[in-house]
């Protein structure tokens, strides 16, 4: 089953061999008898391509659940104090995985030598099974019932825009006056209005924008805002030096959007291996002082 495991996650049987210090032929025997052991094919494989058959497909969330809970049983026999070890398969977002959470990261792989991290970008949800993932960072609301989701931080989302954008003209301080600027939107959170709160008073305020860009790319919002096509609802985290080395203008400053919370999600299972364990422990307890440490460099 472990070898079925780690077929599908690197996509071929060579792959696999690869990793795992085998042949390809020892690899194909292994796959072999586990499909004659259970009576069913797993995999339909061409020259060109693999892919897991519907009986595969379950049988690669129930082995890897049966992998985890052998794992978990080896970390209970030798004791709570077990260094965890292998290899764990994590989806992040593009800018949190290259930015914000690659300190958490190296702490984590610091801790656990024995442990190695896949460290996979995407800005869409995560899917387990396709993915082959361990766990997720998912930034913005949960709504899956299969997730296990453990909440890191929220993070603030101001307004934004560049110097020149303002032509001279005195910067917006309510809300209602952002309409008159050009925009861009982030549109995996914002499409075509944006809604502000008054940090004091609580009150809330919907301006309708028609964007000149929009993009799923917090990097490429930024890299725009900064050339000054527009203005935008960003992260203050990742607009936090351009803010302290005037690159950019912090906007309507009393109003905020409404911050974004940060998840790190897996799917439930009955037990867990300890390298996510230690790796959910490591994160709630790095991101929420890194995110803190990266907006106070721009305060």
């Amino acid at each position: 089953m472990q070898t079925f495991v780690r077929i599908v996650e690197a996509g071929s049987l060579s792959a696999a061999a690869l990793q795992l210090g085998a042949t390809q032929p020892t690899v194909s025997r292994r796959l072999q008898a586990l499909e004659r052991a259970l009576g069913t094919r797993l995999l339909s494989r061409s020259t060109h391509a693999m892919a897991l058959t519907e009986d595969g497909e379950r049988c690669f969330g129930r082995a890897k659940e049966l992998i985890a809970a052998w794992e978990s049983f080896e970390s209970d026999l030798r004791g709570a104090g077990a260094e965890p070890e292998g290899t764990l398969r994590v989806i992040a977002p593009h800018a949190f995985g290259q930015q914000l959470l690659v300190e958490p990261l190296g702490e984590f792989l610091r801790r656990y030598p024995r442990v190695s991290v896949d460290w996979l970008l995407h800005d869409r949800a995560p899917d387990f099974i396709a993915d082959a993932v361990d766990c997720a960072i998912h930034v913005g609301e949960v709504d899956d019932p299969s997730w296990v989701a453990i909440k890191l931080a929220e993070v603030p989302r101001i307004v934004v825009g560049a110097p020149s954008v303002l032509r001279g003209k005195k910067a917006p301080s309510h809300a209602k006056e952002l309409a008159a600027l050009p925009w861009l939107a982030l549109r995996t959170f914002y499409r075509t209005d944006v809604s502000l709160t008054h940090t004091d008073s609580g009150e809330q305020c919907h301006v309708p924008i028609s964007p000149r860009l929009s993009t799923d790319s917090l990097y490429a919002t930024r890299s725009a805002t900064l050339m000054g096509l527009g203005v935008s609802v960003v992260s203050a985290w990742a607009v936090a030096d351009d803010l302290a080395a005037g690159r950019l203008v912090h906007l309507a400053p009393q109003w905020r959007a409404s911050p974004l919370p940060m998840h790190l999600v897996y799917p439930y299972a009955r037990h867990y291996p300890a390298k996510l364990r230690r790796f959910v422990e490591t994160m709630r307890q790095a991101v929420p002082g890194e995110l803190v440490e990266r907006l106070a460099q721009g305060g």
